[in-house]
């Protein structure tokens, strides 16, 4: 396998690395001087001036070793030849080059390194046994391997660490997008329980203001009425505002308050006439739905009352539900032009939007347009399964 270039080094990594490649280097070189001096009895110029020197031009070039592997690794082996405190120059040249674990330039440089080895007696003559010669083989081979499973073991784990820190960012990615993800779907949610539960209401009390505000020639009871319906349709708008509000903050101390169901919308239609709906019920459903169905049935009558109260003041409004267990279950509200006109509502525009999820959701169709004599229908078609045939088959 072959890594990516190692990422640059600061001045104090950069520093103890180097200092270490010369320690590894000193003992040698002193041994070498003292073996020298045992047999001629002084040390030679080159091993005071020449060594160091060489050393210390081969410690700078490892500076660059990164940048340029191969080239830095090749130079100091061959220039550790003519000096022996180079050596630990030379093994750290080896060690880094075996991290980017290439055979073929680990190869290479491992036999350089072997072969400069010999050749190191040239500039020191010391006179050894016939009997070491294979140790002068097998000893430089033997630290050259060292050097390469200790470079190759920091480049797999150079891998490993590299690969958790990609692992780790990209899991921090997706938790952030999945989080963004979150926080859209809750945003939706509430502006769709917010729209649900409050236009109906704020509708029908604004239909009630309108009245007082365009006609004129009401009684004393018919103003009473209306007031009475604001008051009682603002209040009532507080309370469903509460009960949105509680389960939004999933407040654990609140009681949930019950969900709406095809049962209500006979309570629903009753609230929309006291508030001066023309309002007409016809149902041939036969049976109980699921809770989704209901619900949604429910939320699909509520749209139709709340936009004939915002769009189609004085207008007629026909509710039909048709349904059976096992087949499906057809709504649809129909409202007749209006009669008056009004100063245009305010729209949000999420009505028929969430509606038609909601819809989607529950496997239904809807549709929306307006009919040939100026009025508007809403109908829509819910699958309603038969759970009771199910379950016993």
């Amino acid at each position: 396998m072959i890594t990516d270039v190692a990422p640059r080094l600061g001045w104090w990594q950069q520093t103890w690395r180097l200092v270490a490649a010369a320690a590894v280097g000193i003992p040698l070189w002193l041994s070498v001087g003292v073996l020298q001096r045992g047999q001629e009895g002084e040390t030679g110029s080159w091993f005071v001036i020449g060594d160091p020197l060489v050393a210390l031009g081969c410690l700078t070039a490892l500076v660059w070793r990164r940048r340029f592997p191969l080239a830095v690794a090749m130079t100091v082996v061959i220039a550790s030849t003519a000096s022996a405190l180079a050596s630990g120059a030379a093994l750290l040249a080896l060690v880094s080059l075996s991290t980017r674990r290439r055979p073929v330039e680990i190869g290479v440089v491992a036999m350089a390194l072997v072969t400069a080895s010999q050749f190191a007696g040239g500039f020191y003559p010391v006179q050894s046994s016939p009997g070491l010669l294979w140790y002068q083989l097998a000893f430089p081979a033997l630290i050259a391997g060292i050097a390469v499973a200790v470079g190759m073991a920091i480049g797999a784990r150079r891998v490993e660490v590299r690969s958790l820190r990609d692992r780790a960012e990209s899991a921090e990615r997706e938790q952030t997008a999945r989080a963004a993800q979150a926080r859209a779907l809750e945003r939706n949610r509430i502006a769709r329980e917010m729209h649900d539960v409050l236009a109906h209401r704020i509708s029908l009390v604004a239909m009630q203001a309108g009245v007082l505000d365009h006609r004129s020639g009401l009684s004393v009871e018919e103003n009473r009425v209306l007031i009475r319906g604001i008051a009682d349709g603002s209040h009532q708008a507080l309370e469903e505002l509460r009960d949105v509000l509680g389960v939004l903050r999933a407040d654990p101390g609140r009681p949930e308050p019950p969900q709406p169901s095809l049962e209500r919308i006979p309570d629903l239609v009753a609230d929309a006439r006291a508030s001066g709906l023309d309002v007409t019920l016809a149902t041939t459903v036969t049976g109980t739905p699921s809770d989704v169905v209901g619900r949604t049935c429910y939320r699909i009558v509520q749209e139709g009352l709340t936009n004939a109260a915002k769009h189609a003041s004085g207008a007629h409004v026909h509710i039909t539900l048709e349904g059976t267990a096992g087949d499906k279950l057809d709504v649809s509200v129909r409202n007749s032009p209006a009669t008056r006109a009004t100063a245009p509502p305010p729209t949000s525009g999420f009505g028929l939007l969430g509606l038609t999820e909601r819809i989607t959701l529950a496997g239904g169709k809807l549709d929306h347009h307006p009919t040939p004599d100026n009025g508007y229908v809403l109908t829509a078609q819910l699958p309603w399964p038969n759970l009771t045939h199910e379950k016993r088959v």
